[in-house]
């Protein structure tokens, strides 16, 4: 089976969350996860897939393990300590100093000096057996429940399967409790900083295990969405992810909005609009039909999304239109946030760069 189907995810996670890492290091008889990250003065030009902001610093992730962080709004970058070389697709802080990324191979890393220096919380060796011990545990619990034998014999699989678990999304609320999200269904959740982990697979609606590409709130709520237009609303008294019906059955790479509104982007130029919280959702023309792999909020509260290609779209009505923005150069774009200095900082597979945005 494709790891990642239909080629959806061309710029986000298929041609940039490469899959030779491995292999490159395995020749050298060396396991990725075992093996820290390399230091190169080209890393700021590598490939990049994830950007998140840690206060004022900046953080971005990719390729072969390099995390980088800019104190000077991205005009000089430093290259991070991290133990692994595994491909990262995706980072996040929920306070300035505390930090979690994803990626390929099962890998969970833990920053708490806002990004500098990592450490390994989990990685895919472990993922089979954590998941086999837990649906075993909760059949000991309730025998009645038939449908725990088939997460037990999956997470056998899985354990049977190693290491090659890719994580494509992460998301804390704050210290201690966050999510990540990934290929095959995969999420888990932590209520202790990362310190242990415990899978909710049977709390989704997703029995056919498609991935789950991203991972955000909006308001009040939580979305998770994935392939074959999924997307998913944590119901926190059911504390269960449950599916909400979608007028297209596309891939979505990413979600984000602000109270009130909630934009889902995703294959081929789709953009879904929501103003009930996701209960009902209306397309947004975008003119292209061109995968959407990025998008934020900026502080004004414009929205702006980019395609694979690196045109910018930019919304001043909430989400309810987008109109093309003016650029000298396109370049592929993996993720995007403010720089804080009135730029747009991008990565993507040809490294970080700064957008001048008004």
């Amino acid at each position: 089976m494709n790891m990642f189907k239909g080629a959806a995810l061309v710029a986000l996670i298929v041609a940039v969350a490469l899959p030779f890492t491995r292999e490159v290091v395995a020749a050298a008889n060396l396991d990725v996860l075992d093996t820290p990250a390399t230091h190169s003065p080209l890393a700021t030009q590598g490939i990049l897939t994830g950007i998140a902001r840690a206060g004022t610093r900046l953080v971005v992730v990719g390729q072969r393990g390099h995390i980088l962080y800019s104190d000077d709004a991205g005009q000089q970058w430093q290259q991070a300590q991290v133990p692994v070389s595994s491909d990262l697709v995706a980072v996040h802080f929920p306070t300035a100093s505390l930090g979690w990324a994803v990626g390929h191979d099962g890998v969970v890393l833990h920053s708490s000096d806002a990004g500098a220096t990592w450490l390994r919380q989990l990685d895919g060796r472990r993922i089979g057996a954590l998941m086999l011990q837990h649906y075993q545990r909760l059949a000991a619990l309730q025998p009645e429940d038939d449908a725990l034998a088939a997460w037990i014999e999956e997470a056998q699989r899985m354990e049977e399967q190693g290491a090659d678990k890719p994580f494509l999304d992460v998301w804390f609320a704050d210290e201690r409790d966050g999510y990540v999200v990934g290929a095959f269904g995969l999420i888990l959740k932590t209520e202790d900083g990362g310190r242990s982990w415990h899978p909710l697979l049977e709390r989704v609606d997703n029995p056919s295990l498609l991935h789950l590409y991203a991972i955000r709130p909006v308001g009040e709520e939580l979305f998770v969405v994935g392939e074959q237009g999924l997307v998913l609303r944590l119901d926190r008294s059911a504390q269960r992810f449950t599916a909400i019906p979608m007028p297209y059955n596309g891939s979505f790479f990413g979600i984000l909005g602000k109270p009130g509104v909630v934009i889902a982007y995703g294959l081929r130029g789709n953009v879904f609009r929501s103003t009930d919280g996701g209960a009902n959702w209306s397309k947004v023309e975008t003119g292209l039909e061109l995968s959407i792999t990025a998008g934020t909020v900026i502080a004004d509260g414009r929205m702006v999304l980019f395609t694979q290609s690196g045109h910018a779209l930019v919304s001043s009505d909430d989400g309810a239109s987008f109109q093309p923005a003016e650029q000298s150069r396109l370049l592929p774009v993996s993720a995007a946030t403010e720089s804080g200095t009135g730029s747009l900082v991008l990565a993507g597979p040809r490294g970080v760069r700064l957008l001048p945005f008004e």
